[in-house]
């Protein structure tokens, strides 16, 4: 982010330790190309023909799902950030404050998981990009062996960038920012002029329960990077402006989900295939020119390789709360290495890649949701983290509570999980209470994760954090007490 002691060099060392007041001189604004750089992904157009292809909704329904949807996500992500700049501290590590330092190895270790998918998915889709430029450029056609030379090579650059810390994402995503935006532009008036716009508006409308499903669906990306938001604000000083948090992150989405998502359902009605096809990318191919499709593929990478860099940046920092004892930089090692033996599996064995995908994407929203309803109802109450209790784990610490477990956070996520798993329909899993009312039907599952976590948390007796005397005062730290 900005220049400070810590990451004007190449590496950043700092780990998940609370950062120093000194050192927190960022600014806003430089949150919005992270979050534009977060999105610049193809599988929003695979998504946007969802819409259209299994959701079967016109237009101007689109247009309202594809506005929605990031104000939904990215509005959660944005109040969540708030937590960075009060603690200074990885969303993770502050976690600790709400769960306790062993009961936030349970939502902890279910988030570490969910990222091994998620970066998997966005590692194959980076595979797919390389591997269509060849096909296109030189018309070196895939197979199995150059499928995992190229996810491979993916992987490693990877690693490289989120390896060397926030300084090198930020400067990535920057750079990335104006190189999207400028092909996207040309993408779209090249849709402009050569789309039959009579089959785009003549689309029937869908129902109200697809549109709602729609958002759900677009929204899940977004879902996936609440928990990761304190981690791209802890350098903000704590007097930055809450509102300004939320809004520079909304906009910085929407301003590539909006776009994104509308291309993909234009797109769609002259390739009704696009939403079924084998990858996610190959279909650039086909119905962009040469001359555009090769460098948009090419951003495209650029941008499937910034967001698996912050994904992994931010998996780091959780396998450090998890007890992993080594740098961040060897922390992401293990989720690099993960990815690439799933992307190698799904590449050469699945013989569905949306479907998989999209099934995803429905359990992914819930198992981070249950942590998000707990973490935001405390911050409702919580406006300081004390950063030596964060770092000590062990029973010293004022965010010991009973055993190194707040019962209150861990019972509500754990009943808010399960509540919304039952709601939740997938092709991998469908709950008991998935039919037969508005919720399963919506797909409104990890929106009722959220409520029923948020408020179980709010209702249930929770132990007191007495905070610790300033220095220099003579007093003991306190031990938590019941109230």
């Amino acid at each position: 982010m900005s220049k400070t002691a810590e990451n004007d060099g190449a590496l950043e060392t700092r780990g998940i330790e609370q950062v120093p007041d000194h050192e927190r001189t960022a600014r806003i604004r430089e949150l919005f190309p992270t979050w534009v750089g977060a999105n610049i992904s193809v599988l929003l157009l695979t998504m946007g023909a969802s819409l259209v292809v299994a959701y079967r909704l016109n237009f101007w329904q689109a247009l309202v799902v594809a506005a929605a949807a990031p104000v939904v996500s990215y509005g959660l992500v944005g109040l969540i950030g708030i937590a960075g700049k009060r603690g200074g501290a990885p969303g993770m590590a502050l976690s600790r404050a709400v769960f306790g330092q062993r009961g936030n190895l349970l939502p902890g270790s279910l988030i570490w998981v969910a990222r091994w998918g998620w970066e998997t998915i966005n590692a194959v889709t980076g595979a797919y990009a390389v591997l269509t430029v060849l096909d296109i450029v030189f018309g070196v056609r895939a197979n199995s062996v150059l499928d995992m030379v190229t996810l491979l090579a993916f992987v490693v650059a990877t690693f490289a960038i989120s390896g060397l810390g926030i300084n090198a994402v930020q400067k990535c995503n920057k750079y990335a920012t104006y190189l999207f935006g400028a092909f996207s532009v040309l993408v779209l008036g090249y849709l402009v002029v050569d789309t039959d716009w009579s089959a785009v508006f003549d689309r029937p409308a869908g129902t109200v329960a697809a549109m709602i499903t729609g958002v759900g669906l677009i929204a899940a990306g977004g879902v996936s990077w609440i928990p990761s938001a304190p981690d791209f604000t802890r350098y903000l000083p704590r007097t930055a402006s809450s509102k300004g948090i939320v809004g520079v992150t909304v906009g910085g989405a929407g301003i590539v989900v909006l776009p994104m998502v509308l291309m993909g359902m234009i797109m769609a009605v002259a390739t009704p295939d696009l939403a079924s096809a084998s990858d996610p990318v190959s279909f650039l191919g086909e119905i962009l020119p040469t001359w555009i499709a090769v460098p948009y593929l090419v951003i495209a990478l650029i941008g499937m390789l910034l967001i698996n860099s912050m994904s992994m940046y931010s998996a780091g920092f959780t396998a450090q709360t998890l007890g992993f004892t080594v740098p961040r930089h060897w922390a992401v090692s293990v989720n690099a290495v993960i990815s690439l033996i799933f992307g190698g599996v799904l590449m050469l064995v699945a013989t569905s890649f949306m479907g998989s995908f999209i099934a995803f994407l429905s359990l992914l929203a819930v198992a981070f949701s249950a942590w998000v309803g707990v973490f935001g109802a405390d911050m409702l109450r919580r406006r300081e983290y004390d950063g030596e209790a964060l770092a000590d784990t062990g029973r010293t610490s004022a965010y010991w509570y009973r055993g190194g477990f707040s019962p209150a956070a861990v019972t509500a996520w754990a009943v808010g999980l399960a509540a919304g798993l039952a709601f939740t329909t997938s092709d991998w899993f469908t709950g008991p209470l998935a039919a037969n009312n508005l919720i399963g039907e919506y797909g409104l599952g990890w929106v009722a994760t959220i409520v029923v976590s948020g408020l179980l948390y709010v209702v249930l007796p929770k132990l007191a954090v007495v905070v610790p005397a300033p220095a220099g005062t003579p007093a003991e730290r306190p031990e938590s007490v019941t109230v």
